[in-house]
């Protein structure tokens, strides 16, 4: 079969549209959609062949058959990697029978929909680093390429998506209070609830793909809400952000349903998820979202004016808004929360009581469909006493009889029927008042407002609650285009209670977090879990919080943890040595011992480069750095069921702080 295949990748790259223009490669997919489509060029190709056409034709009397599965099931079981997908070359909407249907469920396919997109978002992983001697400078040269993404197909690659999504050992834990010092306290005990479910703050560091795989067994189904900001795959400069923003469309997609699908797992029945979005992939994020938690269970979508300036230099049309998608889990189980969020009418709520903070209104309802013609059930009297103590549904002598009727003399009705007015007649619910010598019926109403699908307020522009607010915080402008704080607390205040867990798997500057702390000091114990994967992220969050902890001197505190990483450790024996022969002898242990990116090319490295002037001639620093490329950013983490294994030199207090997380003894 070897020699098959490579007559027939010979024979396939003699056609330039049947290779990666990039690496040169054989595009399968683009071969497998020129099979389905019996393309003449492919036919013409495989029948000059002598070899390849015994193996992929069937002679009929003097007709010549292609045998199209026979020839698509030997690109699949002769390719060498697992990168490879049922779905075809483009992106669009399909039913399972691979056309529209008007009752069908339509969903969205792309290449790879498939498959697991084993990087991250980091920038990264969105590059292939490697060294070239240059004839000009007379010295290696680091270059940069664009990433041959690695997928693994769901079916294909089980074993490999199993060992993936198993849990990782922790490590490095802390825990940060007000009291605590830069480095944080050891952690002695995870506080759980009466059912075992974690109550902590957690900022943990790694891969959110894998750190969502690992939270599953702690908090599938316990989380409230799941607010995410991803990247936005603008397709423009990768350097105007932290994050990889330039990412393929289709390894977009795949990027994103990867999360979806475990996020909707650690949601509670009646929880939600919002994702922040911009135009770019705001139609495709709909409907793969539509996928994922249903169609039936989109709330909507919130268009959030968070920069009225726009950008100056836009060709067209200048982006000064964004998106926020919002889904349920289960609709029919979720709810909004009634308050307000506009400045100005919380500001007219002006009482509070052992439920919280409310206003009173008059209990007529003064409208012309509110009529007592239109609403008879709603007309009926209540009676007051004199001193306006004692308010009730039943006639006492001497109790004033109060109908809704308006100034003019117009009959109106009750906001509620008779039964209703008895069952909420408690606690003070109702007031009278003496007014213009007539009796005015008053209720409490809850703080609460019809929440829009367009916020324009001044609080939500991210420059001043946003990037300044951080500032003023941290000290320094170090986090580009950070959310306001305001966004963030609101979706929180509209869509959690006092005691839930809100989750965010992109958390970039820690807005969420502190959300969650600032909501927290108004009334509630929310706990939130950050995930991120930079370092210079994490330092943005850790800062942060413990910033804002510190300053409000609020007993509260988070737990810092890191998933392992075995490559790490290479790489800090790579920082740590201290001559080029150790490094060559390093060598040997890289490539014995831990993961090394599919690129390197190790007998060439090892046999030749390293032994030429021109690499001896090197820095020990660009030495370091040459071998800190090679090793293979997506094999970096320690399995939680081999954390033990001395060769991680994972310690006791990390394998016990793990231990604790997973267990709910």
């Amino acid at each position: 079969m070897n020699k098959l295949k490579q007559t027939l990748e010979q024979v396939l790259k003699t056609e330039q549209s049947f290779t990666d223009p990039e690496s040169g490669e054989l595009n399968y997919v683009k071969v497998k959609d020129s099979a389905d489509s019996i393309d003449e060029k492919l036919i013409t190709l495989i029948l000059e062949n002598k070899e390849l056409k015994e193996k992929f034709f069937t002679k009929i009397k003097d007709v010549y058959v292609f045998n199209i599965q026979d020839f698509k099931f030997f690109l699949d079981e002769s390719k060498v990697d697992n990168s490879y997908t049922q779905y075809a070359n483009k992106i669009g909407l399909a039913d399972n029978y691979g056309m529209l249907e008007v009752k069908s469920e339509v969903v969205l396919n792309f290449p790879f929909k498939d498959c697991v997109l084993e990087g991250g978002q980091s920038t990264e992983e969105g590059l292939d680093s490697y060294f070239e001697y240059s004839e000009k400078t007379k010295k290696y040269e680091q270059r940069n390429g664009k990433r041959n993404e690695i997928f693994f197909n769901q079916i294909l690659a089980h074993d490999e998506i199993d060992r993936l999504y198993d849990r990782k050992a922790l490590i490095n834990g802390k825990r940060f209070t007000k009291d605590s010092n830069k480095e944080g306290e050891v952690i002695k005990e995870i506080k759980r609830d009466k059912a075992g479910v974690i109550q902590e703050n957690l900022l943990i560091k790694g891969n959110n793909l894998l750190v969502l795989h690992s939270l599953k067994s702690e908090f599938a189904g316990k989380v409230k809400l799941i607010y995410i900001d991803p990247p936005y795959n603008t397709g423009g400069d990768s350097n105007i952000f932290s994050y990889n923003n330039n990412f393929n469309h289709s390894t977009w997609l795949t990027f994103i349903k990867n999360r979806l699908d475990i996020a909707r797992d650690l949601l509670t029945e009646d929880g939600f998820i919002t994702i922040a979005i911009d135009h770019a992939e705001l139609f495709y994020l709909g409907a793969l979202a539509d996928e994922v938690f249903k169609r039936d269970n989109r709330i909507g979508i919130i268009t959030v004016l968070h920069n009225p300036k726009g950008r100056n230099q836009a060709k067209f049309l200048s982006e000064n808004s964004e998106f926020l998608l919002i889904y349920a889990k289960d609709k029919t189980k979720a709810s909004f929360n009634s308050v307000a969020i506009s400045e100005l009418v919380k500001e007219s709520f002006t009482e509070q009581d052992e439920e919280g903070i409310f206003r009173y209104e008059e209990y007529m309802r003064a409208r012309t469909v509110w009529s007592r013609e239109n609403r008879p059930k709603n007309w009926y009297p209540i009676y007051v006493s004199n001193d306006l103590k004692e308010i009730t549904h039943d006639k006492k002598l001497g109790y004033q009889e109060i109908f809704p009727i308006t100034n003019n003399g117009k009959e109106m009705a009750w906001k509620n029927v008779k039964e209703t007015f008895i069952e909420l007649n408690k606690d003070g619910y109702f007031i009278a008042k003496k007014e213009n010598n007539k009796i005015v019926i008053y209720h409490k109403y809850r703080e609460q407002q019809v929440i829009k699908n367009v916020w324009t307020d001044k609080k939500y522009q991210s420059e001043f609650q946003g990037t300044n607010l951080l500032k003023k915080i941290i000290g320094e402008n170090a986090f580009s285009y950070p959310k306001s704080i305001y966004a963030v607390l609101d979706i929180i205040k509209i869509m959690t209670d006092k005691d839930d867990i809100i989750l965010d798997f992109h958390a970039g500057s820690g807005t969420t977090g502190h959300a969650v702390l600032e909501l927290n000091k108004e009334s509630g114990n929310r706990k939130f879990i950050l995930v991120e994967q930079l370092d210079e992220h994490i330092d943005i969050c850790k800062n942060r919080l413990t910033t804002i902890i510190k300053e409000d001197k609020i007993d509260n505190s988070f737990i810092y943890c890191e998933l392992a990483k075995w490559n790490e450790k290479a790489k800090e024996e790579i920082q740590n040595a201290k001559d080029l022969s150790t490094l060559i002898k390093l060598f040997d242990t890289l490539y014995e011992k831990y993961f090394l990116n599919y690129n390197v090319k190790i007998k060439d490295f090892k046999d030749k480069i390293i032994k030429e002037e021109n690499f001896k001639n090197l820095t020990l620093s660009e030495q370091k750095n040459m071998l800190l490329t090679m090793l293979d950013l997506n094999q970096m983490y320690v399995q939680e069921s081999e954390m033990a294994d001395k060769r991680y030199g994972i310690n006791l207090e990390d394998q016990k702080l793990t231990e604790a997380f997973y267990s709910k003894k």
